[in-house]
């Protein structure tokens, strides 16, 4: 059988060449170098101070791993696939550099150890990058909660217009949302802060190395307990996955929104030239093409999820080569997370929100039934279920009429239920409807003001 010259033309060298691209991960997990070095200078430093290694030795190791540092930093360190990772490349390249010093540096470790290290260090640094920037999309919605805490929006279920809110208090909800995205960020920062370094192939080490000393060197808490489980354990990533994933879902819902509400069919909100495009052919357009991608993105984040758990799912103890799949979702998902985090924080501070359009769309759908029915509840004594039976009524009736619930005569509600007074007008306003709803965690400005500045001196 003849080899597609496109596509399988690279393997034409047999087994060995397809056994070399199958198994190398240098064109993905250099992504980890700085990890991969930072956890190198603490074992080596660790080896030289219970005495498995000189101070010179020691020392050399570190003056060797600098200099890679900033070969790779510059852009001039040559990756070689055949090392096959990072950890083979930058123990070859040191070997290289300072010669049998270099050859030490794996005493009393593996690599099963110390991938396991790397990616729990890149993924705690993602973390705090990624907490970080939750927090700043937080403090944009809480800029927009602020100024537009009494700016009246049509408030919805099921996508149909249902009670009046503020546009402040919907800000709000998403600040919510983002501050748990946030907890789980750094709940599973706390869980992974164990180091796994030390545990070695699976088993531990016979040398007499302190791993308690490295933990503290790299910021973690301590030493993981178990071995077995330092090198087999990948759960934190799963739950970084999980964060990461439910993040990109709260933002999606918050870009669909965008999406709807820049239609001109909604009008609510604008966005400038810097958060949409135009059409190629019809001149008229400006696509929200910023929420969009956030949007779609979110797929990407998903699915490194679900990758994660299925290469997890069917591994015996301790570590599989299975688990080299483990980091190019968690990179693609972390970068992912990090783009759609700026642009969601880009877009809220850019949207300007159409007051006048909104407090139409407001009131619209007889959005103040629920006000008249309290109201009824409320003056009249009447049981809720009777006030809400006379409202539906009303409702008809203005609809059979061609108006909204304000707009019935006092006659035309009293043929309905003879007790309602003028008063009932006072309370079928939006205004009057959202400030209502003052009890806590409601809708009304004051409140929305309240809870916006206490978000505001937490996030500072």
């Amino acid at each position: 059988m003849s080899s597609n010259s496109q596509w399988g033309g690279r393997f034409a060298a047999g087994p060995s060449a397809i056994m070399q691209a199958i198994n190398a991960s240098i064109g993905f997990d250099r992504k980890m170098w700085r990890q991969d070095i930072r956890g190198s200078l603490a074992h080596a430093a660790m080896l030289a101070h219970v005495g498995i290694i000189t101070t010179e030795d020691e020392r050399a190791i570190r003056e060797g791993l600098e200099a890679i540092a900033a070969r790779i930093e510059a852009g001039e360190f040559p990756w070689d696939e055949a090392l096959e990772d990072i950890h083979m490349n930058i123990e070859a390249r040191l070997t290289e550099a300072i010669g049998e010093a270099g050859k030490r540096l794996h005493t009393g470790r593996s690599r099963n150890d110390q991938v396991a290290l790397d990616v729990r260090l890149w993924v705690r640094d993602a973390i705090d990058g990624l907490a970080g920037q939750v927090e700043d999309v937080m403090r944009a919605l809480v800029e927009q909660a602020e100024a537009q805490a009494a700016t009246v929006m049509p408030g919805f279920t099921h996508l149909q217009p249902a009670q009046p809110t503020t546009f402040g208090h919907h800000m709000l909800a998403y600040v919510e949302m983002l501050s748990r995205d946030r907890g789980r960020l750094l709940d599973c920062r706390k869980r992974l802060n164990e180091s796994p370094l030390g545990a070695a192939a699976l088993c531990g080490t016979g040398f007499p190395i302190d791993r308690r000393m490295t933990a503290e060197a790299l910021g973690f808490d301590g030493p993981m307990r178990n071995s077995l489980d330092a090198v087999a354990s990948r759960d934190f990533a799963a739950e970084f996955l999980f964060a990461c994933a439910m993040c990109a879902t709260h933002l999606s819902r918050f870009a669909e929104e965008v999406v709807i509400w820049t239609s001109p069919y909604f009008g609510f909100v604008k966005l400038s030239d810097a958060f949409t495009t135009g059409s190629s052919i019809m001149p008229q357009k400006r696509n929200p093409d910023a929420a969009e991608l956030v949007r779609g993105k979110t797929g990407r984040v998903m699915g490194a999820l679900i990758g994660m758990l299925t290469v997890l799912k069917g591994l015996p103890m301790t570590y599989g080569k299975d688990m080299q799949e483990d980091k190019e979702g968690i990179f693609d998902a972390a970068e992912t997370m990090t783009l759609c985090l700026a642009a969601t924080a880009g877009m809220v501070r850019d949207m300007k929100p159409d007051g006048a359009r909104l407090r139409e769309a407001a009131g619209a759908g007889f959005s103040t039934a629920t006000d008249l029915a309290d109201w009824l509840v409320r003056e009249l004594r009447m049981p809720f279920r009777d006030a809400h039976h006379v409202t539906g009524r009303l409702v008809a009736r203005a609809e059979a009429k061609g108006s909204d619930l304000a707009g019935l005569t006092l006659a035309e509600m009293q043929a309905v239920e003879p007790r309602i007074t003028e008063a009932i007008y006072g309370v079928l306003t939006v205004e009057a409807s959202v400030a209502s709803r003052a009890c806590f965690g409601g809708t009304a400005p004051e409140n929305v003001r309240h809870m916006a500045a206490e978000w505001r001196e937490r996030l500072a």
